[in-house]
């Protein structure tokens, strides 16, 4: 039973993210195998970038479920540039308030969650550009942690 509901949950997550959005210029979600996220294993994306004017706005989308034992997660986020020079970015996201109720949007046990994590940047330089992601929390292992993603979107 567990099981269709992932999948049932799954299914509207991609309908909500295929659903027009003119202003996505990148998104990809990959899923966490078996729903543990270990700290030895980062989830990586790659785009290129053709304007260097239009300003962009970066998120991280997460799902989690229920028995994910935190009200936040920790994450390292690393830009590699064409040029080979990086940036590094520690984030803290919110999966829950103060009560233990779960944020986000959820369907059966399942959360999804979109942060905004830089707002309204310019690329310096086009070309091809690598996100790496892995999670922070000084924990081998993080149960409850089921797909990770990576939108950016020009600024509106």
């Amino acid at each position: 039973m567990k099981f269709v509901r992932h999948i049932i949950a799954a299914c509207a997550i991609v309908l909500l993210l295929v659903s027009c959005d003119d202003n996505v210029v990148f998104e990809e979600n990959k899923a966490i195998p078996d729903g543990v996220w270990k700290n030895t294993e980062s989830v990586r994306f790659q785009f290129n970038v053709t304007d260097t004017v239009s300003f962009h706005d970066f998120y991280l989308n997460l799902r989690n479920g229920e028995e994910y034992d935190f009200s936040n997660i920790y994450v390292f986020m690393e830009m590699e540039f064409p040029n080979a020079k990086r940036s590094i970015d520690t984030i803290n996201c919110y999966l829950a308030d103060p009560s233990g109720k779960w944020l986000g949007t959820g369907l059966g046990d399942l959360y999804d969650q979109r942060f905004r994590i830089r707002n309204r940047k310019q690329f310096p330089l086009a070309g091809r550009y690598t996100v790496t992601i892995r999670q922070g929390m000084r924990m081998p292992e993080l149960e409850g942690i089921y797909d990770v993603g990576f939108r950016l979107a020009k600024s509106e």
